[in-house]
């Protein structure tokens, strides 16, 4: 284990490494930038050149660097490079460049990256816990170098990275990914963060045949075995790492339903894809639900998917409306969720349970006007329920056609429309289209990153519906205050947090979503609104409004190089 101990609220860190040890250490390295003192009580004179360089003089240089690769995936590559060795200037660049970074270090490129982990591969990040290790979790969790640090986990098990389906011990780039994002965004220190991949085999055929592949060379372990294994794993960390916030990251999506039910009241935990989701989708809906003026009542949602993502949003928008005075069922009731195979009404046959909860009866479609006689198209159920609001979550790109958003904006003023797939190749339509086919009148947000649209001499700026906008806040508040379990209750809050920065409330042509150069102050708010309802419900310690932010601000760290010293010696030996 490598030793290490803040002080000085941060500005003083003290190790028990010197020399090659400090340098090869990406939380504790400076690269040039080591002070002389430091250099002499470190053991590093001899191994740097002469010149102390500041932080702005290593940031030229490695932007220079930069901007010299020539695609994405080399700049991916770059920045990772540039993670493994000096983790304060990676954090400090993409700071300075987050709009332009975010992309690479994160959706999409992540994904390419993924694809390819196996040939790519030089040096290895985080933990990789394989089905046959499965008996040494636990001394595979005592073994990570800052054991006695962590605060923060996010796990995958590979089987649905992105919209790219299953990519094995290739995954391990998702949770790498998302820790990435919860210190740039919300500053949680990387040291306390540890990316996992439960590496539990590989139903994708090409990495089963593929020399290069570093994974377990297995079908994937299913049923029984699979939840032991999981069992197992939470088991280990609920040993080593008892106050850590585990978040469950791109399981299939039985998976991902049955895990967060089933481990969400033992352990502080959450799935983002689910809940993350559910609570950033919200926040656009609330904004774009006050500008339209149409009351909570009478929404109308239609919902083109109904995986997990879906039923999270779902779930969520219900919430709001059961809070304002509705009833659940009554709030049920206002979404149509339509799958790969038809509309959810209650004549189907096994659907799943979370699918049940808005199943439409069946008498009440009995009179609709119909294209044909089998399954209900998008534009039948857009042309009988006339939506306020309709949301992709689908993976098929164009199926918000212009007939069927032509149709909904003749009943409605500001239709919302969200074509939230990723990545853009998946979008269910382009803003553009969606602004010229409503005349500009449409409320629209996505999934992906869209350049402006000019419609009619006037400039929309789309808002982007992106996950980084809740999760690394709602991790923030949660482990700031101590809470001891993840609730829908503080999504909902975070989602209303995230909901006041929404540009449109004041300027019809904005965003709907905050700007990412807004994305701290956002993770800051969200923390405090998650830390509050953590303490309205007695799942943390009753602190007052001023003590929760003090340690909210407290466990924010900026990437600024510290004084690095020596411990003591009868520290290091205790």
């Amino acid at each position: 284990m490598i030793r290490i101990r803040f002080a000085d609220e941060g500005r003083t860190v003290e190790t028990d490494r010197t020399g090659h040890d400090v340098l090869n250490t990406p939380v504790l390295n400076k690269g040039s930038a080591w002070s002389e003192e430091e250099r002499i009580g470190l053991g590093l004179l001899g191994l740097l050149p002469y010149h102390i360089s500041t932080i702005d003089e290593q940031l030229a240089r490695v932007y220079r660097n930069y901007q010299q690769r020539t695609n994405d995936l080399d700049r991916y590559l770059y920045l990772t490079d540039l993670q493994d060795r000096n983790e304060t200037l990676f954090y400090r660049l993409l700071l300075e460049h987050i709009t332009e970074m975010m992309p690479i270090i994160y959706t999409p490129e992540v994904g390419v990256a993924c694809q390819r982990y196996s040939h790519l591969f030089h040096r290895p990040r985080g933990l990789f816990i394989s089905y046959p290790h499965r008996d040494q979790i636990e001394t595979m969790l005592r073994a990570w170098p800052f054991a006695d640090q962590v605060r923060v986990i996010v796990v995958t098990d590979g089987e649905r990275i992105l919209g790219l389906g299953d990519q094995g011990m290739g995954g391990i780039g998702i949770p790498i990914g998302k820790l990435t994002l919860y210190s740039l965004c919300a500053g949680i220190h990387p040291a306390t963060t540890l990316p996992i991949v439960l590496d539990v085999g590989t139903n994708n055929p090409a990495l089963l045949n593929d020399p290069l592949y570093l994974g377990w060379r297995h079908e994937r372990v299913r049923g029984r075995e699979y939840d032991d294994f999981i069992e197992q794993f939470v088991t280990a960390v609920e040993k080593v790492f008892p106050h850590a916030l585990l978040q469950w990251e791109d399981f299939a999506k039985d998976n991902a339903r049955n895990l967060l039910d089933r481990y969400r009241d033992r352990i502080l935990s959450f799935n983002d894809d689910i809940q993350g989701t559910g609570a950033v989708t919200l926040a656009g809906w609330l904004a774009a639900v006050e500008i339209s003026g149409v009351p909570l009542a009478d929404q109308r949602i239609v919902m083109l998917g109904a995986g997990s993502a879906a039923t999270g949003i779902a779930e969520q928008i219900v919430a709001v409306m059961v809070e304002a005075g509705i009833p659940l069922e009554q709030a049920r009731r206002t979404i149509w969720l339509i799958d790969s195979r038809d509309l959810v009404h209650t004549r189907r046959t096994g659907l799943e349970a979370v699918k049940m909860l808005y199943a439409q009866p069946y008498e009440m479609l009995e009179g609709w006007t119909r294209e044909g006689s089998e399954a209900f198209t998008l534009y039948d159920v857009v042309s009988n329920v006339r939506p306020t609001c309709l949301i992709g979550t689908s993976a098929q790109p164009g199926a918000f056609d212009e007939r069927t958003i032509r149709e909904m904006a003749r009943h409605v003023e500001r239709p919302v429309i969200f074509p939230l797939s990723n990545p853009t190749s998946k979008s269910e339509a382009v803003p553009a289209d969606l602004i010229a086919w409503t005349e500009g009148r449409a409320l629209v947000a996505t999934g992906s990153p869209f350049e402006p649209v000019t419609y009619g001499g006037r400039t929309f700026t789309i808002g982007q519906c992106n996950n980084v906008f809740i999760f690394p806040g709602v991790g923030l508040g949660v482990i700031a205050v101590g809470a001891k379990r993840v609730t829908d209750a503080m999504f909902i809050a975070a989602a209303r947090a995230l909901s006041a920065f929404s540009p449109a409330r004041q300027d019809p042509t904005a965003s709907l979503y905050p700007s990412l150069t807004q994305v701290r102050d956002v993770s800051r708010a969200v923390a405090q609104a998650v830390a509050a309802e953590a303490v309205r419900s007695g799942l943390a310690a009753p602190l007052s409004a001023e003590e929760q932010t003090a340690r909210i601000n407290a466990t924010m760290w900026t990437p600024a190089y510290p004084q690095v010293r020596r411990m003591e010696e009868h520290t290091v030996h205790h």
